[in-house]
Formats: structure tokens, C-alpha cells, sequence
């Protein structure tokens, strides 16, 4: 009930967005862009850059767990662009022909970090070590719709650890929630992606990486949502995602080339 609330009032959220655009010019144009939050800030970034060239567009965005955000789409949601931190959300949008295929591309790499809060003293360098008494609550993006707390399960699932971690678990609606709970004290340590370790260097510490090859690859597709009246504009916003100049400003923030993925 509750997921589903937040998925109508984001939808209404960004109708409200869109409906604002009455007041502009008759010659500007609006893009509306869904974007998992981890890639806030870059996407950001490349969107201030991508007005500087184009007089008259102005952007709106709309920020949240890729799962919440996958909903909002299913559910009519008036959205241009979708950015993804995971292929599966996208994949289910294909599957229902919500988005334009040959728009969809995968732009950026992450990785899994686990931290704990700055000023804790609590020694943790392996999975393993979260099952210590002194780690009492681990917090994680909730499995269901946030792709940093799939990779998460995903890693603990191949570690042979997720069982006996339950009782432990605090789950969060995304992975932003969960470096604040860290960074304010409230858990003992999260995983989050380096991206966002690295934003919070005076609250939070990384203390370890889960092996890499313990969950699937952090991969971020972007795609054209189907009913979008601004395709062209997407395709250009994907296009400078993927330019020399948007890939450098993505590996200047962390994220890593994509590697594998569409």
C-alpha cells in the first residue's frame, strides 16, 4: 500500500512538474528526466551543460530508487528520460514496451562499498565481520526496488551471510537514506555504492568492497521512455552521456565506463 502511494504521488509529482511548464514561452521545450538517485549528482552535472547549449530547454527531474521509478513510468507518469542503476528495471520497461529500444544504452559503471560512520571505531574489512555482535544494525537499500540493495542480497546470498544478517537488516528507499543513516550514527555500517561514499568523506568511511564478482555487474542504462513527446531531445541527452565530454565528467565523479551492457 505504501509503495504504492509513493509511486501515485510521484506520478502526480511530476505531472504537477510538467503542467508548470504552461508558463513558459510557447518556443521553450522541457524535458522531464527519472533518475536513480545515485546518479543525481551527475546527472545533473551534464544537464546544466546540456541547457548551456540548447537555449530555451529547460529541464525537470525527478529523483528516487530505480524500482520506485520504474512504477511511476508503468503507471503513466509524463517522463522523457529514464536512468537506471540497474538493467533490471529497465529490462521489465522493454518487456512492456514503455521505452524505445534502440534508445537504450548503458553509460556508466559503479561498484558496492560498505561503510561505517566517520568517528566509529568498530574494525570491519570483510563481510564477515558484519556478523559481529558490535555491528548491530546494517543498513540497506530495500531489495524489492532498490538496486543497491539487490546487489547487496545478491553478494550476501553468495558469501553464505544473508540468512544469519537478517535480524540485523534496516532497509531504506534508496541508497542516499542509507549513507545518511551511516553518516548521522544510526547503523553500524551500509552498503552503498563508492559514488556515494565518496560524497560524505567528514561523516562516513568506506571500510570494505564486497568482491566484485559476488554480484552482478553495477551497470546504468538510459533509455527514451516510449510516450515521450521530447524523443529528440532524449536522444540527445543520451548521446552527450555517452560523448567524450559526459564520460569524463562521469569518471571525474567515480562512476567507471560501462564495460558490458547495451
Amino acid at each position: 500500500m505504501k509503495s504504492a502511494m509513493r509511486c501515485l504521488l510521484g506520478c502526480i509529482v511530476i505531472a504537477l512538474l510538467v503542467s508548470l511548464g504552461g508558463v513558459l514561452p510557447a518556443t521553450a521545450q522541457e524535458l522531464t528526466l527519472s533518475v536513480a538517485i545515485s546518479m543525481k549528482g551527475a546527472v545533473r552535472e551534464a544537464g546544466r551543460r546540456f541547457a548551456e547549449t540548447r537555449p530555451g530547454v529547460t529541464l525537470r527531474y525527478n529523483f528516487g530508487s530505480s524500482g520506485e521509478l520504474q512504477k511511476q513510468i508503468e503507471a503513466g507518469a509524463p517522463v522523457d528520460l529514464f536512468v537506471s542503476a540497474a538493467e533490471r528495471q529497465m529490462d521489465e520497461l522493454e518487456k512492456k514496451g514503455l521505452i524505445l529500444p534502440d534508445t537504450r544504452r548503458a553509460f556508466a559503471r559503479n561498484l558496492l562499498a560498505v561503510i561505517r560512520p566517520a568517528d566509529s571505531r568498530l574494525d570491519l574489512a570483510k563481510p564477515q565481520d558484519l556478523l559481529d555482535a558490535r555491528a548491530g544494525k546494517i543498513a540497506i537499500g530495500n531489495p524489492k526496488t532498490v538496486p543497491a540493495g539487490q546487489y547487496a542480497e545478491e553478494s550476501l546470498r553468495s558469501l553464505g551471510v544473508w540468512d544469519r544478517l537478517q535480524p540485523k537488516l534496516v532497509f531504506a528507499e534508496n541508497v542516499r537514506q542509507v549513507l545518511e543513516y551511516v553518516a548521522r550514527g544510526e547503523v553500524e555500517a551500509g552498503f552503498v555504492y563508492t559514488t556515494d561514499a565518496a560524497m560524505r568523506p567528514d561523516g562516513v568511511k568506506e571500510a570494505f568492497r564486497p568482491p566484485e564478482d559476488t554480484y552482478r555487474p553495477v551497470i546504468y542504462p538510459v533509455a527514451v521512455v516510449a510516450a515521450s513527446r521530447q524523443a529528440a531531445l532524449g536522444r540527445a541527452f543520451i548521446a552527450l552521456l555517452l560523448s567524450r565530454e559526459g564520460q569524463a565528467m562521469l569518471s571525474r565523479l567515480g562512476f567507471q565506463p560501462p564495460g558490458v551492457g547495451r
